[in-house]
């Protein structure tokens, strides 16, 4: 409660207090004025600090507050494409996740002596308690938001923060030694990053982001960094049935703990039919039946094994298990918007790749009008046709990614002789209505686009307030 917390304001953090006395008056650098760094902004313009900011954006494309806030403050700022060759004689850079310390005008910095880094880094370096951390190409959202969902429950005082939440790094003042941090880290927060958290979580990893990364190695190498500097004292949670993640157990200096939903572990946590199993030296415990919970599929329930695994030394197994049965799914993943005429209708927007929307298919029992296509970056859709032949019984395509998920859906229909009904749509409002035209009783319809939303949306979130809507209307 808040009158325990304030008994003990004398805490300290003193990393905090010399990383102010160190910043006062040094040329400091924001490159991108992102969700993360604009309260960032704020904070190091408070603390004396000569900021100066770098935006790929020109003046007419930010926000007018933020634009104001420079003014008011009278911060200087490179905006435009070119707006990096600017970038001379800083002595600390913050980089937004999306910048890569790979860029040229970084290493040159570098080379002069400066030290660049993240809004998420410095957290880390400077956080008093226990972080939690999670990375994976899939399945990051939900096991994240689950572990602070456990601990919420279980009384912890618990901040998330990372690729979700609020931007943690302002808010170290008031976090205290028995606290919790959970975040969720992507690859790029993570590359060349020189610290670990103390319970770190890889759901998976498979290709993703290769637009920007400049090779899968690189990537996967981004996501390790979770636990490269981890020691004995800590903990690492590993996907068993991914060969990446599963490899990584000789490189961690940590304990580690696999889960599993294909193979019955010694140890572990395993998906076994329904039932989530807590396995040690050979004996299988009950935890729960997923019949009992709101979260579909097999891809959930492995989740759940890592969010169990993650808390195990933090929260008893009973809290844990009422903060499970408790949780819905994250917005715009397998959530569920409405029933019509006997027709459920889920919005899985957040799913930008073929991975995300196999997943989805694999998690309904029920046959599937599925809505998908969207931007291209540049992935391999031929692996999603098998799926849509095998769930599917009308498929209603959007985007610039409709041809390749036709080709492929088209490709296994010859290969196995089996015909489905295809309907082109130019917006998603046609998308929609198209699809409560062909859907019947007992069917689900699943906007699950395999591709991501830049196209005609701002985010997936938009895309998928914009799908709700639409639905909410019929």
């Amino acid at each position: 409660s808040s009158m325990e917390r304030c008994i003990i304001v004398d805490y300290i953090n003193e990393k905090l207090q010399e990383f102010e006395n160190y910043i006062y008056q040094k040329k400091v650098a924001i490159i991108g004025l992102g969700v993360s760094n604009i309260p960032l902004l704020d904070y190091l313009y408070e603390k004396k600090a000569n900021v100066t900011v770098f935006d790929d954006r020109t003046i007419d494309e930010l926000p007018g507050e933020i634009v104001n806030k420079l003014t008011a403050h009278a911060i200087p700022y490179f905006l435009g494409k070119d707006n990096l060759k600017n970038l001379n004689g800083f002595n600390l850079i913050f980089r937004s996740p999306s910048c890569l310390p790979t860029r040229p005008e970084l290493r040159a910095e570098e080379e002069k002596g400066a030290i660049v880094t993240t809004e998420i880094e410095m957290l880390m370096k400077m956080c008093p308690c226990k972080i939690i951390g999670v990375t994976g190409s899939e399945g990051k959202t939900t096991t994240t938001s689950l572990i602070y969902a456990i601990l919420k429950h279980a009384g912890y005082n618990t901040y998330l923060g990372g690729n979700i939440g609020t931007p943690l790094f302002t808010k170290l003042s008031e976090i205290l030694p028995d606290d919790i941090v959970v975040l969720e880290l992507s690859s790029f927060q993570l590359m060349e990053m020189e610290v670990s958290p103390n319970i770190s979580v890889i759901t998976n990893i498979t290709p993703n982001h290769l637009n920007i990364h400049s090779s899968y190695e690189e990537y996967i190498e981004a996501k390790k960094t979770i636990f490269k500097y981890q020691t004995q004292a800590d903990t690492l949670i590993l996907n068993y049935d991914n060969e990446i993640t599963r490899k990584c157990k000789p490189e961690a200096n940590s304990k580690v703990i696999y889960f599993s939903s294909k193979e019955k572990l010694n140890d572990g946590y395993i998906v076994d039919g329904n039932i989530i199993k807590e396995c040690e030296n050979k004996l299988r415990k009950h935890i729960l039946n997923t019949k009992e919970i709101k979260l579909r599929g097999t891809h959930n329930f492995e989740n759940i094994c890592a969010a169990l695994a993650a808390t195990r030394e933090l929260v008893d197994e009973k809290t844990a298990v009422e903060a499970i049965k408790e949780f819905n799914s994250v917005e715009h993943r397998l959530e569920f918007v409405r029933e019509i005429n006997g027709v459920k209708w889920y919005n899985d927007s957040a799913s930008s790749s073929p991975s995300r929307t196999i997943a989805g298919l694999n998690a309904y029992d029920e046959e599937i009008v599925l809505i998908a296509g969207g931007y291209d970056k540049n992935l391999d859709y031929d692996i999603l046709g098998k799926y849509i032949v095998k769930k599917v019984k009308a498929l209603v395509l959007i985007g610039n990614t409709a041809k390749k998920i036709l080709d492929a859906t088209t490709k296994e229909m010859e290969k196995q002789g089996v015909e489905l009904p295809i309907c082109f749509c130019q917006t998603l409002e046609d998308a929609v209505k198209a699809a409560k035209q062909v859907a019947k009783e007992n069917q689900v319809v699943l906007f699950s686009p395999a591709s991501a939303s830049f196209d005609m949306f701002k985010n997936f979130a938009d895309r998928g307030n914009q799908f709700k809507k639409l639905v909410n209307e019929l």
